[in-house]
């Protein structure tokens, strides 16, 4: 299936690989302050939302008529400490494996399957194209995010003179 957010989801491994590229573990365990996740957690986080909410979700949706899905509490999930002291690394190739399995998924369903629904349990009626989308915009926030602390670990301490032109926000 030719779409937008479906090309997203394609290029966000290698957007993140590139911008994480020669990271140490050290930096990827870096949290920018007590209530913010550590590049490390961002990527659990994406591996764990890849199975157990997006795909979970799309499975439904194409084998259901109208399934109920739940709402997905990130801070929840976060409190109880299932995104931390994991390996970036060990995240990355097993969020990277579960995607390339969504995209070959995704590549083989008709156009009409985007308007496929579900009745979310906070939102209420939703489509498969809508989910899609929040699944790419999701992505390309934590393209942000992980940008971010990059630029402030790697970047910035070395900048000299032009920092007093930057004001880093990880």
């Amino acid at each position: 299936m030719e779409n937008p957010a479906v090309d997203q989801l394609a290029a966000t491994p290698e957007i993140l690989r590139l911008i994480m590229a020669g990271l140490t573990d050290e930096q990827a365990q870096w949290k920018p302050g007590p209530d913010r996740w550590s590049i490390a957690e961002i990527v659990e986080h994406l591996s764990h939302v890849e199975g157990h909410l997006f795909r979970a979700r799309l499975d439904r949706m194409i084998a259901e008529e109208n399934p109920e899905v739940q709402n997905y509490d990130t801070d929840e999930y976060s409190a109880s400490g299932i995104y931390s002291k994991r390996d970036a690394e060990e995240s990355f190739a097993h969020w990277e494996e579960q995607r390339e399995d969504n995209l070959r998924l995704l590549e083989e369903l008709e156009p009409e399957a985007l308007e496929r629904t579900a009745k979310h349990s906070t939102l209420g009626k939703i489509t498969l194209g809508q989910m899609l989308n929040s699944w790419a915009y999701h992505d390309v926030g934590h393209v942000r995010q992980i940008a971010e602390i990059v630029r402030t670990l790697v970047y910035y301490p070395r900048m000299g003179p032009f920092q007093a032109e930057y004001q880093p926000k990880p």
